[in-house]
């Protein structure tokens, strides 16, 4: 899959040729296509982010890069004088990237990845109870690149960790080993369990033991004191559910923590005004949440070098051999 190849936007074929040149009130001139199969005409911005747009690129992204630096919605429309329904536009436009490239991302296979699972919450519309706030968001990180696979908000309830377990399950398809560290949160396993255990066959009389599929971990670290519970105390490492005996235990147990999601967590919390503490500037709805969530997951992966790493976590993940440009991934095609 190619991020920035032309395809026939009605048919879908690659057998195109550029057909004139014209000219836009305020971005320059530009290529328009002809397709050779079915005829149609269509412009180079035809299904991106640029289409229709009318607002210098520079502006869009000064706009967008203080939203994912923390200024909040209102206070962004005041500085940058636009209206919220503008802002709100470009947003939504913005936020449908994440689909493409992370299609793009699953394409690529991975030797290995120990990927980080943490829980961070925030209020949605009014300061409701956590267990039925719509702000719990779940945060898949790659340990090594810092690269954020999954960031969904919701209800702290099963389908929630579904959707994260879903995405890991389509890791596992492209990964030779991978593992799953989280901090005493235990519904990763038991719904990975569930997904995508085997079968044991050992050739031995008996119901075949049920195991996690050969090169995948899971590891939890169980945080906190449990002197005051009754029944036997859990171990502080554990493995939640029973791993095939042919994956190579690479991990030590000082190694399973989810420090660097937590730390990441802390960065959105800066980052996102609707994660701020003792704020009246949460989301409305989840609908809005989520939108503000794909925008940072397309800015942190992709445009904006890691304070730690100092490099941007696609090209550190081996996705992309240099960071893209701003321009270069409104031009990406996509489907609204």
């Amino acid at each position: 899959m190619e991020l920035h190849k032309t395809n026939c936007v009605a048919c879908g074929s690659d057998s195109i040729t550029a057909l004139s040149r014209y000219n836009t009130k305020s971005h320059g001139s530009r290529l328009l296509f002809k397709c050779g199969d079915c005829q149609a005409c269509f412009s180079e911005t035809k299904q991106t982010f640029l289409q229709n747009l009318k607002t210098s690129v520079s502006k869009i992204t000064t706009v967008l890069n203080a939203r994912t630096e923390g200024m909040s919605f209102n206070a962004t429309c005041r500085v940058h004088h636009i209206s919220p329904h503008t802002l709100r536009s470009w947003e939504q436009k913005f936020a449908c990237l994440k689909d493409t490239l992370m299609v793009y991302s699953l394409t690529h296979s991975f030797f290995s990845l120990i990927l980080e699972g943490d829980e961070l919450y925030t209020r949605v519309n009014q300061n409701k109870p956590q267990e039925d706030s719509e702000g719990w968001t779940i945060m898949l990180l790659d340990r090594g690149s810092r690269f954020i696979w999954e960031l969904s908000c919701g209800k702290k309830e099963k389908a929630l960790f579904l959707q994260a377990v879903e995405r890991f399950t389509e890791l596992i398809k492209q990964t030779d080993e991978i593992s799953l560290l989280t901090d005493g949160e235990r519904r990763y396993s038991h719904i990975l369990f569930d997904i995508c255990h085997e079968l044991l066959r050992t050739g031995k009389p008996g119901r075949p033991r049920k195991v996690l599929p050969e090169g995948v971990q899971v590891k939890v670290k169980n945080k906190g004191s449990q002197a005051h519970k009754k029944g036997p105390k859990r171990e502080k490492y554990q493995t939640p559910k029973p791993e095939h005996p042919e994956t190579r235990a690479t991990i030590k147990n000082e190694d399973i923590h989810a420090n660097h999601v937590e730390a990441q967590n802390a960065a959105v919390r800066r980052k996102n005004s609707a994660y701020r503490r003792r704020t009246n500037t949460y989301a409305k709805c989840q609908q809005a949440l989520q939108r503000t969530l794909n925008v940072y997951w397309v800015v942190h992966n992709f445009l904006r070098r890691h304070h730690t790493t100092k490099v941007v976590p696609a090209v550190d993940m081996g996705l992309l051999k240099q960071p893209l440009t701003w321009e270069s991934i409104m031009s990406i095609r996509i489907v609204f």
